[in-house]
């Protein structure tokens, strides 16, 4: 036990310094480094917050799930993780993260339902996010990223119509929000697709576009 409390000891002190280990290339931060300080941010309070999933929500920002999702086997694993960590915030205490850690696991248990072939549910998933969007304090990068992923669900049904409204969405109404260039090159691969598929009269081959 000493010993196991000693590592989540270190852990929380390792996540306190990721601050100070901003790097600048050529004048400016990487994205991804900006994301994981904020990130780090809550464990910065007098009463720190734990993050849900850190590791998952990660793969999520490097397009994990699209290589994970080829294999059922891990995307099950995955998905048993998601749903324990979503059973433990409802278990626990509400505080002022609770309402984005929630859309966050929405987020990538509708991405493991996707690759798992249960297409209603994952839809179900996504849309709770959007629902919840104005309770959202922090990540607002997830409203973007859940339209969008949404919008890959219904090419892939071959609903391309909807997808190209619901990535117009995503493209206009939503700004300054983290990995917003990751997140809008999606989009405009996944636009570009979308229209080829309407004027070719195929389904969307979305797979370019999720990795």
């Amino acid at each position: 036990m000493r010993s196991e409390l000693k590592t989540v000891s270190d852990l929380e002190g390792s996540l306190e310094a990721v601050p100070s280990l901003k790097l600048k290339i050529a004048g400016k931060s990487l994205p991804t480094e900006k994301f994981a300080i904020r990130k780090s941010r809550r464990y910065l309070s007098p009463n720190p917050v734990s993050l849900p999933i850190p590791a998952l929500e990660m793969m999520y920002i490097w397009n994990g799930y699209a290589v994970i999702g080829k294999q059922p086997e891990l995307t099950d694993g995955m998905l048993e993780v998601i749903i324990k960590a979503e059973e433990m915030l409802a278990k626990g205490p509400e505080n002022e993260y609770s309402v984005d850690d929630e859309c966050l696991v929405k987020l990538l248990k509708g991405l493991c339902l996707k690759y798992l072939g249960r297409v209603q549910e994952a839809e179900e998933n996504f849309r709770s996010i959007c629902a919840n969007e104005k309770k959202i304090k922090y990540d607002h990068y997830l409203i973007p990223n859940a339209l969008l992923e949404l919008a890959l669900l219904f090419m892939e049904q071959g609903r391309n119509d909807e997808a190209i409204k619901l990535l117009e969405s995503a493209k206009q109404n939503y700004k300054n929000y983290s990995m917003e260039s990751r997140t809008h090159f999606r989009i405009q691969a996944a636009t570009l697709q979308a229209k080829s598929s309407l004027e070719n009269g195929n389904r969307s081959i979305v797979s370019s576009v999720s990795l």
